[in-house]
């Protein structure tokens, strides 16, 4: 049996900050402290233009005015491209009449997967597992 090793980065912890960062996103350039002050849910999928993550991009996308009124937003991450995040919205927007108003994070390089623990070992080296984090408004 294959010894699993653990991820060179940990995942945050309850009560502790969470992780800062800075990304490329479809919306721009956006550093977590951007969200000082507003709930923040933090999500990652494996890869753009799946079924399970165009459902539930869709999914969000529904509830995120509800979100928003509660003080709240959403971010999407994985380690497609911009460009790829950019024409997988736009074709759930064609195809499915779906906008998705949130942004999504292009984390090539993985450094905001890694500071999120968002990279299993033993699942995949090239793509993001599913993870939620809620980030409160004081960014913990």
């Amino acid at each position: 049996m294959e010894e699993i090793k653990q991820p060179s980065s940990t995942i945050p912890r309850l009560g502790m900050p969470a992780p800062q960062f800075e990304a490329v996103t479809t919306h721009g350039t956006l550093r977590l402290s951007d969200f000082k002050g507003t709930w923040l849910i933090l999500f990652s999928h494996p890869a753009d233009f799946t079924p399970v993550c165009t459902t539930e991009f869709i999914g969000f996308s529904k509830i995120h005015p509800d979100l928003q009124k509660m003080n709240c937003e959403l971010m999407g991450l994985s380690i497609d491209s911009v460009y790829s995040h950019i024409a997988w919205v736009r074709n759930i927007q064609e195809k499915l009449g779906v906008k998705i108003t949130f942004p999504v994070i292009a984390d090539l390089n993985k450094e905001v997967a890694s500071l999120y623990g968002m990279v299993m070992p033993g699942e995949s080296k090239t793509e993001t597992s599913r993870c939620v984090f809620v980030i409160d408004d004081k960014q913990i």
